[in-house]
């Protein structure tokens, strides 16, 4: 059987425009299309250093 992961929604609430490249590729890379999108993502260290690197542009949402 599958155990089901831990999920996290992830706000992108700030504009990339003036931030560097690499900070515009983790918000793409997170699934972010568009501003004041929320995204559900699988809870790992990976995606948690993700949103680590760019505080200034998304916010964890509280369930």
């Amino acid at each position: 059987m599958a155990e089901t992961q831990a999920k996290i929604k992830i706000q992108y609430y700030r504009s990339s425009i003036q931030a560097p490249f690499k900070h515009k590729r983790v918000v793409k890379g997170l699934g972010f299309t568009r501003l004041n999108q929320i995204v559900e993502r699988e809870d790992t260290p990976s995606i948690r250093g993700m949103v680590k690197t760019v505080p200034h542009l998304v916010r964890i949402v509280e369930n």
